[in-house]
């Protein structure tokens, strides 16, 4: 009851920060699809507000918020610093219990499956769309280790990324730990409202992730680093685990952060035409926009500006099985655009929209990374 009060009190200082200024609707990719204001950030603010005030909550207001994509757009258009997402996930909690009892079964379902290693192998195996090149170098000339964040997902569907990581880092002299699957970073759970669960693997990872003596912590997919950054955010300040979350926080790094300040010229780059294509969880989550693109540039790739480069792709976690329809029209808008300079390849920094616009285009899709360990 007492955490309900306090999600009630934040919701509400969040919402008096919104001034309705309307900026947030030309960056929201879901009302330029569907131009209905409750499918927009405003909108859905407004729809919490009342959920709030009136203790009214309609199931089309739960379609209206399932709609959101979290992609975060919005608050990086937003002059008022309005915490968006933060108040969404506390009007999700909030209405969960009116979701319809088949929706519940169908989403505890596709999280088990997706968290779960022994029910994903097989089925990602078929799916899997790289091979590991190789044995992974050992570096010659140790000078620190790092924890390299494995993944649900992506040692599956593209275990050559960090494979290819491991390379680049073992050449820059760093030793790497690499977690094992099991150890989910809790964005499936935690964008589910599934927040008990959530924090059960957080906690876990935590705990884990002390134990191993490492300078920095590495992700590799945008999206599980912006979960891993706002592990702070999932305690209350006296709560044991906010200093050890503040901790983990303070030593994770994306894989971006981490080589921008490397020395990269002895690595051997594939000579390719690409366009890249920024993560919503890379631009807006983390705040790193351009930061991959002045990498790549300083190792002398020549980069089309993308039109819309701001918009999700569609992938956003689930979003893309819950919502088929959209998400394709968002893809396809995306890749409309990613083409228009006709490149060789795309590249991204997160495996759900890696594997989102590969599922669309002929051109191979790969990880920005990748580019490096040729």
């Amino acid at each position: 009851m007492q955490t309900i009060k306090i999600s009630n009190i934040e919701a509400n200082n969040i919402i008096r920060k919104c001034v309705h200024c309307g900026f947030c609707l030309a960056t929201c990719p879901t009302y330029q699809l569907l131009g209905n204001e409750l499918d927009s950030p405003r909108g859905r603010i407004y729809l919490i507000k009342s959920a709030l005030e009136n203790h009214y909550f309609s199931k089309q207001s739960i379609v209206h918020l399932d709609r959101c994509l979290t992609c975060r757009s919005c608050e990086t258009t937003c002059p008022s610093g309005v915490e968006y997402v933060k108040l969404v996930n506390i009007g999700r909690k909030l209405v969960e219990q009116k979701r319809p009892l088949w929706q519940k079964v169908y989403r505890y379902f596709i999280r088990q499956f997706l968290t779960t290693p022994i029910l994903f192998n097989p089925i990602g195996f078929i799916f899997r769309h790289s091979q590991i090149k190789g044995k992974p170098i050992k570096p010659f000339i140790k000078i620190g280790t790092v924890l390299l964040l494995g993944g649900c997902v992506q040692p599956i569907l593209a275990p050559n990324i960090n494979h290819s990581i491991k390379n680049i880092l073992a050449k820059l002299g760093y030793e790497t730990i690499e977690t094992p699957q099991k150890q989910c970073c809790g964005a499936i759970d935690q964008h589910l409202s599934v927040n008990h669960d959530a924090l059960i693997q957080i906690k876990q990872n935590i705990d884990a992730w002390l134990k191993v003596k490492a300078e920095i912590i590495i992700a590799s997919a945008s999206g599980c680093g912006l979960m891993v950054k706002d592990y702070v955010s999932m305690f209350e300040r006296l709560d044991p685990y906010y200093q050890k979350a503040q901790y983990i926080v303070n030593k994770t790094k994306d894989i971006a952060e981490f080589l921008s300040d490397k020395n990269l010229n002895q690595l051997n780059l594939e000579k390719v035409n690409i366009i890249y294509h920024e993560p919503c969880t890379l631009q807006h989550g983390q705040q790193l926009g351009g930061l991959v693109s002045s990498i790549l540039n300083s190792l002398g790739y020549q980069q089309t500006p993308v039109v819309d480069s701001h918009l999700c792709c569609g992938s956003a976690g689930t979003y893309s099985i819950f919502h088929p329809k959209l998400s394709q029209q968002l893809r396809t808008n995306k890749l409309k655009h990613l083409q228009i300079a006709k490149p060789q390849m795309i590249v991204t920094a997160n495996i759900g929209c890696l594997i989102h616009l590969q599922k669309e285009v002929k051109i191979p899709v790969k990880h920005w990374v990748e580019l490096l360990d040729n």
